[in-house]
């Protein structure tokens, strides 16, 4: 069974979850169409940006109950059941999150997997896997903790609360909040824009952002600035100086 539709325009490929009848709940069966999508995108030059997305009601309600719901945990463990979401969160390319109606626990947790969130008005954020006896599994205590602080994680893992995109936006969690019928046009525009920058300096600006999340000040600092002198071993950094100064676009090559 399909449960993702792909549309490719130019450099830019959007992946749209399709399981309507569950509000798009993150089975085994996705994951791995999913995942088969997107292997041969990580390695295409010419893809510059992935958009994710969903329905008008629903990004994602969260992972699929009725496929883990009678499993014990000898058999999660030996399954490593939800470790494989991490290759899609490793993915280089730019990933966007374009996010209407509900984004809870899987949902919220693939939002935060990618580089951006753009969530309309109505989209409703939350982490409510307490209320079924466990805790997120996917990301969610570890990456809503260091976007949002130890306090605002506790409030809305402990209780199950959830947020809407207004909060989710002062919080950290999403980049922008637009209209609802203005997700998909705003995340469009954002890839498109990404695309056209160098893929050699826009994967190592997403590596060194990620890397401020997992090391200290200095560290940091220190490798931003080898990062930063290995680009000028690029053709795209010669090109993008030399438009600059001759005062036109600069043609990226990805080299």
């Amino acid at each position: 069974m399909n449960h993702l539709k792909l549309e490719r325009s130019g450099a830019v490929v959007t992946v749209r979850l399709h399981r309507p009848h569950v509000h798009n709940a993150l089975s085994s069966a996705l994951l791995g169409e999913l995942l088969d999508a997107v292997r041969p995108l990580e390695h295409d030059p010419a893809v510059g940006c992935l958009v994710v997305t969903g329905s008008e009601r629903a990004f994602a309600a969260g992972a699929d109950i009725r496929e883990m719901a009678g499993k014990s945990a000898v058999e999660m463990a030996a399954e490593d059941y939800f470790a494989a979401w991490e290759e899609f969160a490793d993915l280089r390319v730019p990933k966007i999150a374009a996010v209407n109606g509900l984004a809870l626990g899987g949902g919220c947790e693939l939002a935060m997997m990618c580089d951006l969130v753009i969530a309309g008005e109505s989209a409703v954020f939350g982490q409510p896997e307490i209320k079924l006896g466990v805790i997120p599994g996917i990301g969610g205590t570890q990456r809503l903790t260091r976007l949002i602080g130890r306090a605002r994680a506790m409030d809305l893992i402990l209780t199950g609360r959830t947020m809407s995109a207004r909060e989710a936006g002062e919080y950290g969690l999403v980049s922008r909040v637009v209209p609802d019928d203005r997700v998909l046009p705003e995340a469009l525009a954002a890839a498109e824009t990404i695309a056209s920058y160098g893929r050699t300096a826009v994967r190592a600006a997403r590596e060194c952002v990620d890397r401020a999340l997992e090391t200290g000040l200095r560290d940091g600092l220190r490798y931003e600035r080898r990062v930063f002198h290995a680009l000028f071993a690029t053709e795209d950094q010669k090109e993008g100086m030399t438009a600059f100064l001759e005062k036109r676009p600069p043609n990226f090559r990805g080299r």
